[in-house]
């Protein structure tokens, strides 16, 4: 824990901070270039989506030079459904386990709230059990270091419109900010993190340390041709992204207006979800992700790919540990490693 901390200390002076005390900004520029391990904790149960992590992952993942851990957890499924709404104990344990291991690997670790399915549909009905799941995870977590920072919600979407989230986004800020002071927080717009929803979102505007979280899946027809779970994918199965100038003017333009609203607000940007699934090919899929990537980075926005080793848009094939080589040099070319 101690040459964990000396090093991201170090990284924060490096990086231009004044103290020990890291800011949103000087936190999103070590985050840089990091990876979600999707399909594991987010799942009902921890394997049910043919992802259990492993400290292996964790390991492979740092030597690849990535510098933050996004971990989607589906808390709801761990929590009782009435009062006082108690997290098993057991799964905080193994939480515990996963938080600590990634620490250990010098990084920044982003724990999140995922797929409270219904929440989107009930906001009102599950605000109480919302904020007290977070209670129980910002005081378990309370004093924990720094490189522990938190996404109280993933995607806000459906019944969840932008004027009820930003009244539940700043009930549950302040619900973290009692326990957690001081620690970096992560919060994104409606409709799944649209860039396009970026000026509905209100983040409380007394709090610098906050990074705004976007993902960026366009174009859908491309990146979920033929996924399960979207209505009437196999309808673009074929679909290719070849690079053109047309094409790159829509991801440009959609970044530029992240850029804008960052630069208006003083507000750092991670994209903390983006990929094209195994269902396109693999010259297009390289293509996209290092556009996108690449376009992320010359902003100055920190990014999380998703994902490590998910059955549809992994990097990484879970049995070998061996990294889909074209797609990891997208995300980090080896200049960089």
């Amino acid at each position: 824990m101690a040459k964990l901390l000396s090093v991201i200390i170090a990284s924060l002076v490096i990086a231009g901070a004044a103290t020990g005390e890291p800011n949103a900004f000087e936190i999103n520029k070590i985050m840089n270039r990091g990876i979600n391990f999707g399909n594991a904790l987010e799942a009902p149960k921890e394997g049910d989506w043919g992802v259990t992590i492993k400290v292996q992952y964790f390991n492979v993942a740092r030597e690849a030079w990535f510098t933050s851990f996004r971990i989607p957890v589906c808390w709801s499924a761990h929590a009782l459904t009435e009062k006082p709404y108690t997290i098993d104990p057991n799964f905080f344990t193994r939480m515990d386990w996963v938080i600590y291991e990634a620490m250990q690997r010098e990084v920044i670790v982003i724990v999140t709230m995922h797929h409270y399915n219904e929440l989107y549909k009930d906001p009102a009905g599950q605000k109480e059990r919302f904020l007290a799941i977070w209670k129980q995870v910002a005081e378990h977590y309370k004093d924990y270091p720094f490189v522990v920072i938190f996404e109280p919600l993933n995607e806000p979407h459906d019944n969840l419109t932008a004027g009820k989230w930003n009244k539940l986004l700043k009930e549950v800020h302040a619900v973290i900010r009692k326990s957690n002071p001081n620690r970096t927080l992560v919060f994104g717009p409606v409709n799944y993190n649209d860039i396009q929803q970026l000026n509905a979102i209100e983040l409380p505007k007394n709090d610098p340390n906050i990074i705004v979280s976007l993902h960026y899946y366009l174009p859908y027809e491309f990146t979920h041709q033929g996924a399960h779970w979207v209505p009437d994918s196999n309808a673009w199965l074929g679909t290719k992204w070849t690079g053109t100038d047309a094409e790159k003017q829509a991801i440009a333009s959609d970044f530029n207006v992240a850029a804008a609203w960052a630069k208006k607000n003083n507000r750092p940007i991670c994209i903390v979800e983006f990929g094209a699934n195994s269902k396109a090919d693999m010259d297009s899929r390289v293509r996209w992700t290092k556009f996108v990537a690449d376009t992320a980075i010359e902003h100055g926005f920190s990014f999380t790919y998703w994902d490590f080793c998910g059955e549809y848009f992994g990097i990484c094939d879970p049995n070998t540990l061996s990294f889909r080589k074209p797609l990891l040099e997208a995300l980090i070319p080896p200049k960089k490693r």
